[in-house]
């Protein structure tokens, strides 16, 4: 995969030179404000069309040219946005088809952004033009340093365009009616398709969706997304092969406590067309119902997922030096606070940190939101000064750019058997919660600085210590073997509840579970009781009890051995917990869902035999967590205080600092907030 040519840690953002075009005092500020910031990267044209191509075939580029001159002068770099996420009014006008059309087969208006129809022809072929034009101009520009396709894909069309590309899909992966019936298990509710024509997209009435056919239209709007994607950048490799492409990823949250990778498009399969993976990160830092390390674990989850798509190094394209304008409560990042968010990122393998935005709007949907820059357009205020401290201190870790992190223990995640999950019937409707319960198991690991991978089922993990797959609801035939193999040749695997129910078209399994999966886990599950809130059993282990929550599975061993039983109600005295040696590895199902207080006492014994706790200090703690980079002479130690209060670390040898150059010895104290980069030689 092509990389940037630049040996810098990336400090920038989004920069919105043609807000200001009436205003070129502010234009010529916004350099010298950028040198005093340390910053040595924008990207330009994301929202740009309309000044780009303020008339169909009428180009302006010379303000744009300005941009790119004045960054070059200054050694700067620029990331170069196509701008198809926000089309221009006379496009929309000329050309309707390429406005989307939402579910109740009502076509949008021009307004907003991100509301273009992926399959139009008209829309394509002008996305093709303006980026055409885009790369003739600066592909050879010394100060470009990468293509920023589009910006946050998301969202689909129900249009005539996409209902063809959609039969057009289902008639190339299924071929017959016959196998499109059988697939979608349509002969429930008398469904079964006679002709082609009746394959339509979903219906709107949600509940009521065809499991299996809901299921492949997730897949086709990825798949069709990736190919509007892939027409984007025809021209951008045809003019400029060299040049690395990527597209901002991101995060969502489903209620105010939950910050998650986005579930409505495959990552993993668009991470396959992208050089280099980037996303945007706005974490919820100092809410009102968490403490702060447990933010900043959720936060280090995503970085560590968005890493594991393609095990290297990535972007954080968008960030907020203080406040994001859409939260019900727009809270400020504290002093201190956005160093800290800003060198978590670097920890976890991030190259940049780059802002939205460099300077705030005057008006509109974003005026409110945090930037560089304020809106009295001043260097003297709290947020400018802090920019402008953390850039200084990313001139001095030049030397961590580019360096992998490495881990022994995987996450599996599949975001098809999410999808499959979310959308079954039965259960707990707001208590299956697959991401939520992944990140409590990352919680474990991550409180004590133990580096974790989070993989797709489809990448290789037999070479992890321990590879953590619970609730993988629904899994194929390949990745069931690929387990098998991985336990037999020494690993150690966990499953649990939910795993395995469905196969690739949301269809339970005739008959027994998979024998597969009995055996690697040597059970058989018969029943998932389904708890309400507030209802509870209990698990005896090791002559303790746990809480158990949300539910218990109740399964039969068969080569397995019960290491953790019921306690209560009808399965009292069944398997809670089965262990099970299959070769030379070991596999556990878990069967019911438990606290952390129960996965500290699992897990512990693990990391302790497979020698996976961290090496620098005598006794790690939740609120400063320790993440490290290596380019294989030098590790590269990030250690962070997530808290409020002075913290202490004792030194286990002597480390170097790698800001002030200084060996550092013995016990170290933290103020609040604050991080320290060490540095050691292997």
């Amino acid at each position: 995969m092509k990389t940037y040519n630049d040996t810098r840690l990336l400090h920038g953002g989004d920069y919105n030179p043609e807000q200001w075009l009436a205003h070129p005092e502010i234009l010529k500020k916004d350099f010298e404000l950028m040198d005093k910031a340390h910053v040595n990267t924008v990207t330009v044209g994301i929202f740009s069309w309309s000044t780009l191509e303020p008339e169909e075939g009428v180009y302006h580029f010379e303000w744009l040219d300005k941009v790119f001159e004045a960054m070059h002068k200054r050694n700067g770099r620029v990331i170069l946005a196509t701008p198809s996420g926000g089309r221009p009014q006379w496009l929309s006008e000329k050309y309707p088809e390429v406005n989307r059309t939402n579910i109740l087969g009502q076509k949008h208006h021009h307004g907003f952004r991100h509301n273009h129809c992926y399959t139009s022809p008209i829309y394509r072929k002008k996305v093709q033009q303006i980026n055409r034009q885009l790369a003739e101009r600066y592909g050879n520009h010394p100060a470009l340093l990468m293509w920023h396709i589009s910006n946050e894909y998301s969202g689909e069309c129900y249009c005539d365009f996409c209902a063809e590309k959609w039969r057009d899909w289902v008639k190339d992966k299924y071929q017959t009616l016959d196998a499109v019936n059988d697939a979608w298990w349509m002969t429930f509710w008398s469904n079964s398709y006679s002709s082609w024509s009746q394959v339509v997209p979903p219906s709107p009435l949600g509940e009521h969706k065809v499991h299996g056919m809901d299921l492949d239209w997730k897949r086709f709007v990825t798949d069709q997304t990736i190919d509007f994607f892939l027409n984007e950048i025809e021209p951008i490799r045809e003019i400029t092969p060299n040049l690395p492409v990527t597209t901002n990823f991101m995060a969502e949250g489903h209620d105010q406590q939950d910050f998650i990778p986005l579930e409505g498009l495959d990552y993993s399969r668009f991470a396959e067309v992208i050089d280099i993976v980037s996303w945007d990160s706005y974490p919820d830092w100092h809410n009102p119902y968490e403490p702060l390390h447990l933010t900043a674990m959720k936060s280090a989850y995503i970085h560590d997922q968005y890493r594991s798509l393609k095990k290297q190094p990535f972007l954080v394209m968008e960030s907020t030096p203080s406040y994001v304008n859409w939260h019900a409560y727009n809270k400020a990042k504290k002093p201190g606070m956005h160093i800290l968010s800003g060198m978590q990122q670097l920890a976890h393998g991030s190259d940049s940190t780059l802002y939205f935005q460099w300077r705030q709007s005057l008006g509109n949907s974003e005026k409110f939101h945090g930037a560089v820059v304020g809106h009295d357009n001043s260097e003297k205020n709290r947020v400018f000064q802090e920019v402008a401290t953390y850039g200084k201190r990313l001139d001095t870790l030049a030397a961590i750019k580019g360096t992998p992190k490495e881990a022994k223990v995987a996450i599996l995640f599949d975001w098809e058997s999410n999808w499959a999950l979310k959308r079954g019937g039965g259960f707990g409707r707001p208590t299956r919660r697959y991401i939520q319960t992944l990140q409590e198991n990352y919680r474990f690991f991550w409180e004590r600085d133990i580096a974790v991978d989070i993989l797709t089922p489809n990448q290789d993990f037999s070479d992890y210590a321990l590879v953590i797959a619970p609730m993988l609801y629904l899994m194929q035939e390949d990745t069931m073997k690929e387990l098998s193999e991985y336990v037999k040749k020494g690993g150690i695997l966990i499953g649990s509840y939910f795993t395995g129910m469905v196969n690739e078209n949301d269809q339970l399994h005739l008959g027994e579970w998979p024998q597969t999966l009995q055996t690697i886990f040597g059970l058989l599950p018969q029943e998932l009781e389904t708890l309400y809130p507030g209802e509870h059993n209990q698990i005896l282990y090791q002559g303790k009890s746990y809480q158990t929550k949300d539910y218990c599975g109740i399964v039969q061993e068969t080569t397995g051995k019960v290491i953790a039983t019921y306690s209560q109600d009808f399965y009292v005295n069944t398997p809670a917990l089965v262990e099970n040696r299959l070769g030379q590895g070991t596999a556990y199902y878990l069967a019911a869902r438990t606290d952390l207080d129960f996965l500290e006492v699992f897990y512990q014994p693990m990391i302790e035999k497979l020698a996976l706790q961290q090496e620098i200090v005598k006794d790690t703690q939740p609120k400063v967590s320790i993440q490290s980079r290596t380019d294989g002479q030098h590790n590269y130690y990030f250690l962070m205080n997530f808290s409020e209060e002075r913290q202490q670390l004792e030194l286990l040898q002597p480390l170097l600092d790698l800001e002030t150059n200084q060996t550092l010895t013995g016990l170290l104290t933290f103020a609040p907030y604050e991080v320290k980069i060490l540095k050691k030689e292997n």
